[in-house]
């Protein structure tokens, strides 16, 4: 383990007192963590988040207009006077396990697989209901369920005439091996730490029990075991199969020696499946990071060891601890008051990251091994890495902790690697993932300079995809009972069949009464059909230099499916402007006599025919070429405005030294710029900035407020200036997540 970087508030507190009060952090599959501290709130947290006081206040925090750094209060419960001391959602009964020993698998349905798992609550038709439930210092358990339209309802245990009642069952209890170990029965007297090992399984618990200095901790396991009927009774009426008596007993797994003090436990989330849950073969793929689980002590230590067998695979000493060499020592730490330490921790959702709130209320971020201490090979690390980005893809999950440990040699053969796997699953399922894993290849190509351009193409094919599905959605059948295929399915068909340069003979194939719309919402359209027409010109003028893979649109210029689907939307486009003309997109030609819609359709077409079939890509012939090159003197060559490189934490982590953070500002401010890679898609200070999906200009200095996406820096006003049903269609897209599928943030309106 390595740290990765530490946010510190700007005033720190002069003395090293540790604060009494618990501290409690959450990490979200977002990539968002929520945490508390003594010295200020700080939020930053998932979709929905819950919170809960020692007064007995719970309250249900949503982000205001999915705003990941704006939140308000919408609901919430009391429990008058009685502190709350357990909190959880309930379960909506969605658990998609991973198989670490079929990760080399081709089909991703055998690497990860959904497991039969029921909600916790479910309401008509078997739909999960949303809700918490909670546990006081008294003992009393509250259940609060989220209605649909946003109402609740409490239910107690006491409490059986409400149309939910919770049913309860007496489980058997168990004593920690400590207390009935003679020689250590009154060492440990209070248990500190009691946690379930997975989220959505409570037969296996974790319990650690402590003393002023030490700790012990314990992991047991609640079985079904047969009772043993005695053979009076057997003789009698015998049992066999299924009528054999069960009982639940506890059994421990295993057990720690003597530790230093533990002051915070952290468990993996990741629900991994193992072929057999025997130690031994836990232990061979002790490799794989979800299998472990942190210890924090109070000397500035964290621990990593197998969830199961508790073995130690990883150590990481913090600024203020230091490896125990004797005896003497661990008595002159104990002795020099009280050290900074983790109070809170919460492992990532791959397992690959660590945060931890210290004693002072600085955010510490580590990077976990994908080896755990193993030795391995350039390939099985990329295998590993290649696994959990798999995951990801399935599940939805943000990606942001595998991003830590790439390393820029590593992204050309992930991307690779990634689109090969991608490849081989069904079409449906390819379907599914398509934009999800353009986003991802988009992440991974920022770490890399020799990639970094692909960046662009990538969120350029994001906005390609999106352009054409909401403009193939407008288009209506002219009879609502045709039986055969949509407007859109159709132009797509027509478009692939007829191979002809000319637009107007391929317009003529299409049935142009289905695309008649009405003259506002053809105008709304406008900066998006702008973009489409400036893309192609700049696609095709750059052409003759196709050789320089660094230059921004370089892969477009051999993705047949792509150049098809501008191809169908120039089409489209030239039907509307024969409705409306000035919803046309604008070129500065030389000649005002030219066909600027004409000329690019077929050098575009051209362009499609050589990589149309991605098994037979063919070169431009020379007449191509040359017509290309005649472009800039017949036509203005548009300056394409390529979404900015994000100037985000994680390419300041690619050279594993030590970031320092202060909240509250931002990672530029801090002593970093932005690294000469990047200048060449960096807009300089003072030029007009672009709502990147409107595709409209904002000025040098924006008055409207604005969002960003914390994941590629996409920028978008925050409040429609159009009121077209059309353009509302287009932005509500773009509501709660970017089209890269990365969260919102607001913006100051000076931004830069």
């Amino acid at each position: 383990m390595d740290l990765a970087y530490v946010c510190e508030w700007e005033r720190r507190p002069k003395s090293n007192h540790c604060p009494s009060i618990p501290l409690v952090c959450a990490w979200s599959c977002r990539n968002l963590i929520a945490f508390t501290t003594d010295l200020r709130n700080e939020e930053e947290k998932g979709s929905r988040l819950l919170s809960a006081d020692a007064d007995g206040h719970i309250k249900c925090w949503s982000m205001t207009d999915h705003l990941a750094n704006s939140w308000e209060n919408t609901v919430g419960s009391m429990v008058e006077g009685d502190p709350v001391v357990a909190l959880s959602w309930l379960h909506n009964g969605v658990k998609l396990a991973l198989h670490v020993e079929k990760s080399g698998a081709s089909n991703f349905g055998e690497k990860f697989s959904r497991v039969k798992f029921s909600p916790s609550l479910t309401l008509f038709g078997g739909k999960p209901m949303e809700g918490w439930i909670a546990v006081t210092i008294s003992g009393l358990v509250t259940v609060s369920l989220l209605k649909p339209n946003g109402q609740f309802y409490k239910v107690c245990v006491s409490v059986v005439n409400e149309k939910c009642k919770i049913d309860t069952e007496i489980l058997p209890s168990l004593f920690m091996r400590c207390t009935t170990d003679p020689a250590r029965k009154d060492k440990y007297p209070a248990i500190t730490h009691l946690k379930f090992l997975a989220r959505d399984m409570s037969e296996q618990v974790l319990l650690c029990a402590s003393n002023q200095n030490s700790s012990i901790v314990e992991c047991w396991s609640l079985r079904k075991e047969g009772l043993p009927v005695n053979n009076i009774f057997q003789q009698i009426s015998p049992v066999v199969g299924d009528k054999q008596p069960m009982i639940l007993k506890w059994r421990i797994l295993s057990a720690t020696n003597d530790l230093d003090r533990v002051s915070a436990v952290a468990l993996p989330k990741l629900p991994i499946s193992l072929t057999n849950t025997d130690l031994k073969v836990a232990n061979d793929t002790k490799f794989f990071p979800g299998l472990g689980l942190a210890l924090a002590f109070h000397d500035g230590s964290v621990h990593i060891v197998h969830r199961l067998s508790l073995q130690m695979m990883a150590v990481f000493y913090g600024s203020s601890s230091q490896r125990p060499v004797d005896e003497q020592t661990i008595k002159r730490q104990r002795t020099a008051g009280p050290l900074v330490h983790f109070k809170a921790m919460q492992l990532s959702w791959t397992s690959l990251a660590l945060a931890g709130i210290d004693s002072h209320g600085k955010l510490s971020m580590l990077r976990i091994s994908p080896s755990m201490g193993h030795v391995l090979d350039m390939n099985t690390s990329l295998r590993h890495l290649l696994f959990l980005l798999e995951y990801c893809m399935v599940t939805g999950y943000d990606w942001w902790d595998i991003l830590l440990h790439v390393q820029p040699n590593m992204v050309q053969n992930l991307v690779e690697k990634l689109h090969e796997e991608y490849m081989r699953q069904s079409a449906a399922l390819q379907q599914v993932l398509s934009t999800r894993i353009v986003a991802m290849k988009a992440s991974l190509c920022k770490l890399s300079s020799s990639t970094i351009a692909r960046v662009c193409d990538y969120h350029a094919k994001l906005f390609l995809i999106a352009i054409s599905c909401t403009l193939k959605s407008l288009l209506r059948p002219h009879f609502l009972n045709t039986p055969d295929k949509s407007p859109g399915d159709r132009l797509t068909e027509i478009c692939s069949k007829i191979t002809d340069i000319d637009i107007d003979k391929v317009m003529i194939n299409l049935k142009t009464e289905e695309f008649v719309l009405e003259m506002t919402t053809l105008q709304s359209l406008q900066q998006l059909i702008q973009w489409v027409g400036d893309f192609v010109l700049y696609l095709l003028a750059s052409l003759p230099n196709q050789g320089s893979p660094v230059q921004p649109g370089h892969s477009f210029l051999r993705d047949g499916a792509s150049l098809g689907m501008f191809r169908e939307l120039m089409v489209v486009i030239r039907i509307w402007g024969l409705l409306k003309p000035s919803c046309l997109p604008v070129y500065t030609a030389t000649s005002d006599t030219q066909d600027s819609m004409s000329l690019l359709f077929r050098l575009l077409t051209k362009l499609w025919l050589c990589c149309r079939e991605e098994n037979h890509i063919t070169e431009p012939d020379d007449t191509l070429i040359d017509e290309c090159c005649l472009l800039p003197s017949q036509l203005l060559i548009p300056n394409i405005d390529w979404l900015p490189i994000n100037d985000g934490i994680i390419s300041k982590l690619q050279n594993k030294q030590l970031v320092r953070l202060q909240f509250g500002k931002a990672p530029g401010l801090v002593g970093h710029t932005v690294s000469s890679q990047f200048d060449a898609f960096v807009r300089a200070p003072g030029q007009p900035k672009i709502d990147h999906l409107r595709r409209l200009h904002l000025g040098a200095y924006p008055t409207e407020e604005c969002k960003s996406c914390t994941r590629c820096g996409c920028v978008t006003m925050l409040k429609s200036p159009n009121k077209v049903t059309a353009v509302k269609q287009w932005e509500q897209r773009w509501i709660k997540n970017c089209l890269c599928g990365g969260l919102w943030r607001r913006m100051p309106l000076s931004y830069s």
